[in-house]
This record gives structure tokens, C-alpha cells and sequence, in this order.
């Protein structure tokens, strides 16, 4: 299973400066934590947003049943981005292998999540 997704870094901006609530009702505070101490770059956020839409598009149940919250985005110490699943999205991944990549130029952050 494959899924896909992009997001316009402009818009993560926007929903950060016109509600204060996006950010804890999408992000862990792994997530959080990460953002703030590699400079506030919206970025970073809308990466880790496409990062659970293509996990959700892989799993192939998009926000039902699952909530953003129960997705983490985190780093190997490589710097590798990995996708940490709780709840109903580790129940549907079951016991298959889950891998991610993001990437971000231009306006744009980008992600890929393969489920095998």
C-alpha cells in the first residue's frame, strides 16, 4: 500500500497564526518539540502533516477512526523521518512494515508512506 500527499507550506503558516489550537490538535509534543528547537519553520510542520495524510492514505482509512494525534513523526539519529503509530493506526498497520519520506522545497513539503 502507497500513499501520497502534499501540502502548501503557506497554508500551515496561515493555520498557525489563526488558531492557536492547530498545532496541539495535530502535533504531539515530540512533534512540538522538535519544531521549536530547529527554528519555528512552518516547514517542518507541514511535513510532519504530509507525513500522517500519507500514512492515513496508506492505511487506507484517512481520518476515520484515527486522529492525527495518533501518528508521531519523529527521526532515526540519522536523521531518517520515521512514522510511530498508537491506537486505531497501529491496529491497522498490523504487524506490516510502515516506512515514510518527506521532503520540502519551493512552497511545497511532500510526503511518501509505504506499507509492506
Amino acid at each position: 500500500m502507497v500513499g501520497i500527499d502534499i501540502v502548501e507550506i503557506k497554508r500551515i503558516r496561515d493555520k498557525l497564526a489563526k488558531n492557536p489550537t492547530f498545532i496541539t490538535g495535530c502535533f504531539c509534543e515530540q512533534e512540538i518539540n522538535y519544531y521549536d528547537k530547529n527554528g519555528k519553520k512552518p516547514e517542518t510542520l507541514a511535513g510532519f502533516f504530509a507525513a500522517k495524510e500519507a500514512v492515513l492514505k496508506a492505511l487506507g482509512t484517512g481520518f476515520i477512526n484515527v486522529r492525527p494525534l495518533d501518528i508521531t513523526i519523529t527521526h532515526t539519529p540519522n536523521g531518517a523521518p520515521v512514522a510511530i503509530l498508537k491506537n486505531n493506526a497501529k491496529i491497522q498497520l498490523g504487524k506490516r512494515n510502515l516506512n515514510i519520506s518527506i521532503s520540502h522545497d519551493g512552497g511545497i513539503a511532500t510526503a511518501i508512506a509505504i506499507i509492506n
